[in-house]
């Protein structure tokens, strides 16, 4: 039996340009983007806060074959997503952790 490896990839970002219909949005919506609230999922869990200036969006990366491709894959997710709710960004920085290596080593 092959063990599945599972990714945390945390992509980070700033919001730039954002148009005042985005604002809205997500002003609007802010309650369910709360931090407090979040989660790793494999379609990903975005947050922010009230000022509107930065974001994260969390990541469970199942079978790749390491970090830095499950980086890779969350960087992507994670354009797709902005790009698809208008959302202008910039900055993105990503952080992966093998859970599946931590949970082995417990």
């Amino acid at each position: 039996m092959t063990a599945t490896s599972v990714f945390r990839a945390t992509v980070r970002g700033r919001f730039v340009d954002v148009s005042p219909s985005a604002r809205a949005t997500l002003t609007r919506e802010l309650a369910n983007h709360d931090i407090f609230v979040s989660a790793f999922t494999a379609e990903g869990t975005f947050t922010y806060d009230e000022k509107i200036l930065f974001f994260n969006l969390r990541y469970e990366i199942r079978d790749a074959a390491n970090e830095v491709e499950a980086a890779e894959r969350a960087r992507s997710e994670a354009e797709m997503f902005l790009g698809t709710m208008g959302f202008g960004h910039n900055a993105l920085k990503v952080t992966v952790a093998d859970m599946s290596s931590i949970w082995k080593h417990r």
